[in-house]
């Protein structure tokens, strides 16, 4: 049954039905599709467009849909295009010809840009419950093993020993921007556009307002074109997501190489690995590569509706139709990635003597032996090549700058051009100080 064809002498070519149907896609909006109808029957009995009877049979008949829908028996039929008409034909099956009233003062194109509202609204709530537990799992992995020293790099070279429970709650930080980012989108995207027809206006006296409260909308949009081809929010949607997507994968990152024996930090449970086709010594951190190769997905997903929308004119195009499989997918990547790596920080094993090892090489101290000098009193510029001619020193050597003896430290410190520097060349048990800023450093 085509629903919009008596102008049409003929059929479509089948190649035209297959290229442009949707159902496989939008039927993810079905649910939504169906709460957002029953609201639109309410509005139109409001206005005295149906009689209270034939509302009684629409929401009793939509309320049917809706549970089939939810218990998956309903059949999609790839003839009726798209979740709309597929949803409107078994609702005539349903309640019969008072069905034909469902349309009224209603597009495709309101009635889709209303599903993909009511979609994402549950999509980031979602989204925000699984960056909850995300948060959680890293903040439960720093109160078990946050007291290991990890060597802190910038350049990818050694810098300064950090807790390993600081290093995780960066990550905590993200995610919490992303959680905002978020829900600022939601916040923008909770109007409903609901009686703006094609792209004119509905045509009837319809209470949009009342639909949209209905609906949990917070208002109504304010221009029927703007309405109609809006897609901001499902790029504002998408950008939040791929760039929580780059959060996670950095952490992914972290932790394959961290679970590399040659590091040997970390080390992912047997649940959250897995082996070789080939070599039976492999253990892989497999989800942690997948989350990072899927980010790469989603920032193309953004790319794309991005692409879509730079030149479409006002109002609705079918161009918009491809705004789903992008969205749909990236926001399906994001949950599942937050929830693998929740596992993986859940049941990770730190190995914190492979870490303290680790962070005592490549000289991290010195900062914190160059401020030992600050504090008494000897300029932070003239600590810092003092503190450096002891690292070069300690390097030739082959040893640490806690192995550095009295008069190597005295000597670099009387080679200073500050007189504070020179002053304390020749104050005894100035070589221990380094080896209790050492320690203490390392255990910070």
């Amino acid at each position: 049954m085509r629903v919009w064809g008596g102008r049409f002498a003929e059929e479509n070519d089948e190649r035209v039905a297959n290229f442009t149907r949707s159902i496989e896609i939008d039927r993810e909006l079905a649910a939504d599709d169906i709460a957002g109808s029953i609201a639109h029957v309410r509005g139109l009995a409001r206005a005295s467009l149906i009689t209270e009877a034939e509302l009684a049979a629409l929401v009793d008949g939509l309320t049917a849909l809706g549970e089939d829908v939810a218990a998956g028996t309903i059949e999609w039929d790839p003839a009726l295009e798209d979740v709309h008409l597929n949803l409107e034909v078994a609702l005539t099956d349903r309640v019969g010809p008072v069905a034909g009233k469902l349309h009224t003062g209603r597009s495709r194109n309101d009635q889709v840009a209303t599903d993909l509202r009511l979609w994402l609204r549950r999509g980031i709530d979602r989204l925000d419950a699984a960056l909850v537990g995300f948060e959680r799992a890293l903040v439960g992995l720093a109160e078990r093993d946050g007291e290991a020293v990890l060597p802190g790099t910038t350049h990818i070279q050694p810098a300064q020993p950090v807790l390993f429970a600081h290093h995780l709650l960066a990550y905590v930080e993200m995610a919490e921007r992303d959680r905002g980012r978020l829900a600022d989108a939601r916040r923008r995207l909770n109007v409903s556009p609901l009686g703006a027809g094609a792209l004119a206006g509905a045509g009837y006296p319809l209470d949009r307002e009342e639909t949209a409260r209905e609906l949990g909308f917070d208002g109504v949009t304010g221009n029927s074109l703007d309405a109609v081809s809006d897609r901001d929010f499902v790029v504002e949607v998408l950008a939040a997501v791929a760039l929580g997507m780059v959060h996670l994968s950095r952490l992914a990152e972290e932790l394959t190489w961290w679970s590399n024996p040659r590091f040997g930090f970390v080390q992912a449970s047997d649940a959250f690995s897995t082996g070789s086709s080939i070599m039976p010594n492999k253990k892989n951190p497999d989800p942690a590569e997948l989350v990072r190769g899927r980010a790469a997905r989603t920032i193309a997903a953004l790319t794309a509706v991005l692409t879509i929308l730079k030149g479409l004119p006002l109002a609705y195009q079918r161009d918009l139709q491809e705004d789903k499989p992008p969205l749909f997918g990236a926001v399906g990547i994001y949950e599942a990635s937050l929830g693998v790596l929740a596992g993986m920080l859940e049941t990770l094993t730190v190995d914190r003597e492979r870490m303290r090892a680790a962070a005592a090489e490549g000289f991290t101290t010195a900062t914190s032996v160059a401020d030992s000098l600050v504090r008494r009193g000897v300029p932070f510029r003239a600590t810092h090549h003092v503190v450096g001619a002891l690292v070069a020193l300690a390097e030739r050597a082959g040893i640490g700058l806690d192995a550095l003896d009295n008069a190597a430290i005295g000597e670099a410190l009387a080679a200073s051009d500050d007189p504070t520097a020179r002053d304390l060349a020749g104050e005894p048990g100035i070589g221990a100080i380094t080896v209790r800023i050492f320690c203490r450093s390392m255990v910070m």
